[in-house]
């Protein structure tokens, strides 16, 4: 597995977006991988590249979403 990995090569992934997410589409999508890492993946294109993390990297992202470090890009 690697960044960049076609999302439709992901096989088994079981994508999950947001209940906030908007009616036009505009959804980033994440999947638990069977090794435990995380994959990302925009939803307007379910068969493009996904990205992929570790579980320390997510919790770190959330953290900071949480703490409103990135409410400026909203």
């Amino acid at each position: 597995m690697y960044n960049g990995i076609s999302a439709a090569d992901l096989g088994m992934a079981r994508w999950r977006k947001s209940s906030h997410s908007n009616s036009s589409g505009n959804c980033v999508e994440f999947a638990e991988l069977p090794d435990g890492h995380v994959a990302v993946r925009n939803s307007r294109y379910p068969n493009g590249p996904a990205l992929i993390y570790t579980r320390a990297e997510i919790h770190a992202l959330v953290l900071g979403m949480k703490d409103g470090e990135f409410d400026h890009l909203t």
